[in-house]
């Protein structure tokens, strides 16, 4: 279950470029003294130019724990890091030059409204004063980059497939070159053909770029495909980290094994034959 990543683990000391440090985020409930506790004293690190995966079902914390890396909800307790640095001490220009979301639904995160140059170029504008050709050149350079025509940029998004349309919001989460993604649930809206092709395309440019990745899913299959580490949560904590390699292989936690009695393989020819290999026994 390995794969071929960039990151390799050694000795030498490793920049820390995301970390939450003891988090905890709390949630009132009406009619209730005390609150839901979404995320309970978690601390985890993403280091410089890895892929870390967060793991758990729905309901686990684990997009609550996204966004408080992302900066977009303040932990109850504990606090975030980026570089080193507190990311409450971040503008939110300087955040979004260094941390981008992807989204998990590409129909929902696009502006129907807008053609693609517009979409991809917005965080671009938003946090400097471009050019017109300074901007036309990075969304073209983009496009290229995630493998989409030229011509693409005069769409408007409800004329692309829904993979076409992931790859136009991982172009716009790139426009500004962060140096951190955090893509949640960044293939469980596509066809499970598509979406071989967008972990392809992630692998490729963590790469070239030179990214660090937060990936925040359900499915294990994805964190094989793509992740170096992987931590495992389950009701607002985690309860297993490792290397992907060890956790899939050996796991020592029964949430974990049943997490991985359930994947479904990413190869689609895989993928189907399991598919009919479960149908035949009903």
């Amino acid at each position: 279950m390995s794969n071929s990543s960039p990151f390799k683990s050694s000795g030498a000391p490793r920049t820390i470029a995301l970390e939450a440090a003891a988090v905890t985020r709390e949630f009132p409930v009406k009619g209730k003294k005390l609150p839901f506790t979404a995320v309970d004293t978690v601390s985890l690190r993403l280091y410089e130019g890895e892929s870390l995966a967060l793991v758990g079902e729905s309901g686990s914390g684990k997009t609550t724990l996204s966004r408080m890396m992302l900066g977009l909800l303040a932990p109850t307790r504990g606090d975030v890091q980026v570089f080193g640095r507190d990311i409450s001490t971040y503008s939110r220009l300087e955040l979004a030059r260094i941390v981008q979301p992807v989204f998990q639904d590409p129909y929902a995160s696009l502006n129907p409204r807008k053609r693609l140059h517009d979409v991809i170029s917005m965080p671009l504008r938003a946090s400097s004063s471009p050019s017109r050709d300074e901007i036309r050149s990075r969304v073209e350079e983009l496009l290229r980059h995630v493998d989409l025509p030229l011509s693409f940029a005069e769409r408007f998004p409800h004329e692309l497939s829904g993979g076409q349309r992931q790859r136009v919001a991982i172009a716009r989460a790139l426009i500004n070159r962060p140096k951190i993604l955090v893509c949640d649930e960044p293939t469980s809206a596509l066809d499970v053909s598509v979406q071989s092709q967008i972990l392809d395309l992630l692998k490729s440019l963590r790469a070239e770029f030179g990214l660090s990745y937060l990936i925040v899913t359900h499915n294990i299959g994805v964190v094989s495909e793509l992740s170096d580490r992987v931590a495992v949560m389950y009701h607002g904590k985690i309860v297993e980290e490792g290397s992907v390699d060890s956790v899939l292989s050996d796991p020592s936690n029964d949430y974990t094994r049943q997490l991985l009695s359930a994947v479904l393989p990413i190869d689609p020819d895989q993928a189907r034959a399991a598919i009919e290999a479960a149908i035949s026994t009903l």
